[in-house]
């Protein structure tokens, strides 16, 4: 959610988590999914440019594995619905990631191997909200103007959750993972750099 108070309600939508255990270029994986938030218009949740990462730590281990934390907050405005905003967060989590060396189409590359784990929440800010308690008339017909008047909220739920389906996809689509859609994408315009172990 924002990295400061939201002004308004916030309305969560259920998190997604994606778990991945194999050889992949994390540097790779992190230029790709900053690029593909970028084309879909996620921003800094404060200051609206793609500096969004709040937190990182790294902590190495004696055998030269490191864990990782980042955790990105981002905002997006939306289109139709002008006093309502979407939040992003996607939590990452790698747990020993070590670099190795593979031999690719004849190559060798320097990649990693280890597990990352990642969570996306999603929420809705109802920024009206704010501007309702603010003013000591309209107060108290915020809940009916939320029910009876403004009732496009259902709707971004739903635009919101559709948008973060697409970005575990996008995710798992890199990650060589099994999808589950009605429809099988060949080619994707960010290559993957991920070689799964179930895929020999």
């Amino acid at each position: 959610m924002p990295k400061k108070d939201a002004q308004g309600k916030l309305i969560p939508v259920p998190v997604l988590k994606i778990k991945y255990k194999d050889i992949f270029d994390i540097k790779e994986f992190y230029e790709a999914l900053h690029d593909w938030l970028m084309d879909n218009e996620w921003r800094d949740a404060d200051e609206g440019n793609d500096h969004w990462e709040s937190y990182y730590a790294e902590r190495t281990t004696g055998g030269g594995a490191k864990e990782i934390w980042i955790w990105w907050r981002l905002a997006k405005p939306v289109r139709y619905a002008p006093y309502l905003r979407y939040y992003l967060d996607i939590d990452f989590h790698g747990l020993g990631i070590l670099p190795v060396e593979i031999v690719n189409d004849g190559r060798k590359m320097k990649v990693h191997k280890g597990e990352l784990e990642m969570k996306i929440k999603g929420a809705i800010e109802l920024v009206y909200t704010s501007k309702f308690k603010e003013n000591v008339v309209l107060r108290n017909l915020e809940r009916i103007f939320t029910k009876k008047i403004y009732t496009v909220q259902s709707e971004r739920e739903k635009e919101l959750y559709q948008e973060l389906h697409v970005l575990y996809n996008f995710i798992k689509q890199w990650f060589k993972l099994k999808r589950y859609l009605p429809y099988e994408e060949k080619k994707s315009f960010y290559p993957s750099q991920a070689w799964p172990s179930h895929q020999k």
